[in-house]
């Protein structure tokens, strides 16, 4: 009888035992293995979540999915400009140049298929629909980067106006900018992004000339073989428009400024 006493006390003291400790130690939980009957301790793990990444096909001309990390893979798909991508790894370290554009292979998955695509044509920020203005576009933005900041002033006089918009970017890469000022600003399609490698003052003309325009020029700015300013200028009699693109430290400025005559 003294040795049933003796376990019973035993039993509830180990049992006292492990629910004080459990209480003291939330991140522990008992468990009971249906085999002894006897109490097991297991710690409980915090799962670490990565959360999904998602990027965004700049390129107007759409996006090739590949079966494998280099260009001469086998296409699987094209993604269309605007197309949200889950990101499963990138190659942060540039390994290639396409368009006069640095970037890897990142592995991707669109539309059910796993690939590869160039990520120098993938980014963080949504790229500018059709039409819609820099005010809106950056109104969209701000919801997802609340650093984004937009502006824009009126001046001159009623019948010299001089409207400017200036929207600004943190951490924003200089090609990811051209493209948004070519969309969002009418920058003509025929001027690529430029090369940060040339002269320290370059322009190019606009090929297909409209008729009574007096200039349509991209104007480059380069300082070591590094970007420093891009400039669209756009003139005729009545009208003058130039949309400018720099870096503020760690901010990429796109800048607008257009004055009726």
């Amino acid at each position: 009888m003294k040795t049933v006493k003796i376990l019973s006390i035993a039993l509830v003291s180990t049992t006292l035992f492990l629910s004080c400790k459990n209480e003291e130690n939330p991140s522990t939980e008992i468990t009971l293995n249906s085999e002894n009957n006897l109490a097991i301790i297991n710690p409980i793990t915090e799962e670490k979540t990565t959360g999904i990444d998602f990027l965004y096909v700049t390129s107007a001309s759409g996006l090739s999915l590949r079966a494998y990390a280099n260009l001469q893979s086998e296409k699987l798909a094209v993604m269309p400009y605007g197309t949200k991508v889950k990101v499963i790894s990138s190659e942060l370290k540039p390994t290639m140049n396409v368009g006069e554009i640095s970037g890897g292979m990142d592995q991707i998955e669109f539309n059910h298929k796993k690939g590869f695509a160039f990520n120098g044509y993938l980014s963080k920020y949504f790229p500018p629909e059709t039409g819609i203005s820099a005010k809106r576009y950056s109104e969209e933005l701000l919801l997802e980067f609340p650093t984004v900041n937009y502006s824009a002033t009126k001046s001159g006089t009623a019948s010299n106006p001089i409207n400017s918009e200036k929207l600004i970017l943190p951490k924003t890469q200089w090609h990811e900018a051209f493209y948004m000022a070519q969309q969002l600003f009418n920058i003509p399609k025929e001027f690529k992004f430029p090369s940060s490698k040339g002269k320290d003052k370059e322009v190019i003309l606009e090929k297909k000339f409209k008729k009574n325009s007096w200039i349509s020029e991209l104007q480059i700015t380069r300082k070591e073989d590094l970007l420093s300013k891009m400039e669209y200028e756009y003139k005729n009699k009545r009208y003058t428009k130039t949309v400018s693109i720099y870096k503020e430290g760690e901010m990429m400025v796109i800048e607008k400024i257009e004055e009726l005559k």
